[in-house]
């Protein structure tokens, strides 16, 4: 163990510039915050919470203001009653597109537990079996394919772009605000009328600006990611133009009820807590991505990002070309975990994904991934998705643990000695 710790102390010292981006990062989205809170007159009557129908609730309304202040946006759903990113994702689409219309996905094939609610695997309730149409362009160079874009914007109608930001299970890189910038650009200048819609989980606060700054129409979240803070129990947003709010809002709920209903059931001051303490948990969550990368590419494995290029995410992927290693590793983790340390992580099937996954995910919250957690599809090139920590010290002493239960299992874990 003494080895290990020498190592990871070595990194953390080679990692040190790094870890001043990300702290400036931090106070920049800490004023962000304390600037929406301030400005919104957020007091402790916000607290207070409401039940059955949900009618008149002035902290649900508050944190919803505060939210798309901090977002950039016009207006913005906050809700418990998304119970992941993916509802979030499956609310929206349901709420834009209608029988007849084409969807695109201009960096390839969305996350895994899109596919059913798309109809890429078949599913009698998916936007497919109702009409919807959906059309894919693969990234090119891990950038956007410009010259396909606009052969298909010019082809016929889209009414809605879909980007996901974060690599999801693919093996790519994240794509940063610059190159969702620039590619919301060029499409304007073929179609200023389609809806450009972001799938913004575990990117926000990774860098200054929001989606919505470049021009996107509307972004979607988990706060069981960066912006809950590992506060938020449960949850998700839409933000962007009010009209589209509105009619995710009457799709989460009823038509003619819309947000005016969702009662909060007692979160109103974790949800405040949360988006409060965001900032800097997602630079803890930053912090121990960027040791991590060190460590394992020390350790001879082939890590993305590295410790030095720009992130778009928390995420970090660990590329172990081995089975074993990659379970190894993901037990690791769940063994440096503070809940459920003495369970044994396992592959198993799960609702949504088409491979077996291993899930490592010590966390206090059910599935959290701005905890420290790690997880994998058990499919080649056998890729460790890392991702996560509510302190950088957790995070690292999380990675010192994951190591050592890693060389007791496999001597040859180390591949670099």
């Amino acid at each position: 163990m003494n080895k290990i710790i020498e190592l990871v102390d070595k990194c953390e010292k080679d990692v040190e510039k790094e870890f001043k981006k990300a702290e400036k990062i931090c106070e920049y989205n800490s004023n962000k915050v304390l600037k929406a809170f301030q400005d919104n007159g957020v007091s402790e009557v916000d607290f207070g919470s409401t039940t059955g129908y949900g009618y008149g609730d002035i902290g649900r309304e508050k944190i919803e203001k505060v939210f798309a202040q901090v977002l950039g946006a016009e207006d913005c759903l906050v809700r418990t009653q998304f119970i992941s990113g993916t509802h979030a994702l499956t609310v929206a689409l349901f709420a834009f597109l209608r029988p007849g219309d084409t969807m695109l996905s201009i960096n390839g094939k969305p996350y895994d537990t899109l596919d059913e609610v798309i109809g890429i695997t078949e599913n009698k309730s998916s936007l497919k079996s109702f009409g919807v149409n959906y059309e894919q362009i693969e990234l090119e160079d891990n950038d956007f394919d410009y010259e396909k874009i606009q052969e298909r914007l010019q082809k016929s109608k889209v009414k809605l772009i879909e980007i996901q930001r974060s690599k999801g299970y693919a093996i790519r890189e994240s794509i940063t605000l610059d190159k969702v910038e620039r590619v919301i650009k060029a499409i304007r200048k073929i179609d200023k009328e389609v809806i450009i819609m972001i799938d913004n989980c575990y990117c926000e606060f990774v860098g200054t600006r929001e989606p919505l700054e470049v021009g996107a129409d509307v972004i979607v979240g988990s706060l069981i990611k960066n912006l809950g803070g590992g506060m938020a129990p449960n949850g998700a947003y839409i933000a962007g133009r009010k009209d589209l709010v509105e009619l995710a809002a009457e799709r989460l709920t009823v038509p003619g009820e819309g947000r005016e209903v969702g009662p909060t059931l007692g979160i109103n001051r974790q949800f405040l807590l949360g988006l409060f303490l965001a900032p800097s948990v997602v630079k803890a969550s930053i912090k121990t991505a960027i040791l991590t990368s060190k460590v394992l590419e020390e350790l001879g494995y082939e890590v993305m990002p590295k410790y030095d290029d720009p992130r778009a995410d928390i995420v970090q992927t660990i590329k172990f070309c081995d089975r074993e290693k990659l379970i190894v590793y993901c037990q690791g983790i769940q063994k440096g975990s503070p809940i459920d340390s003495n369970v044994l992580a396992e592959p198993s099937d799960m609702p949504g994904y088409d491979d077996q996954v291993i899930m490592a995910s010590g966390s206090f919250t059910q599935g959290s991934s701005i905890e420290l957690s790690c997880d994998a599809p058990l499919r080649e090139p056998y890729v460790a998705f890392q991702q996560g920590a509510l302190t950088y010290e957790y995070g690292k002493l999380g990675l010192v643990q994951a190591l050592t239960y890693c060389i007791e299992k496999d001597e040859n874990f180390f591949l670099n000695k």
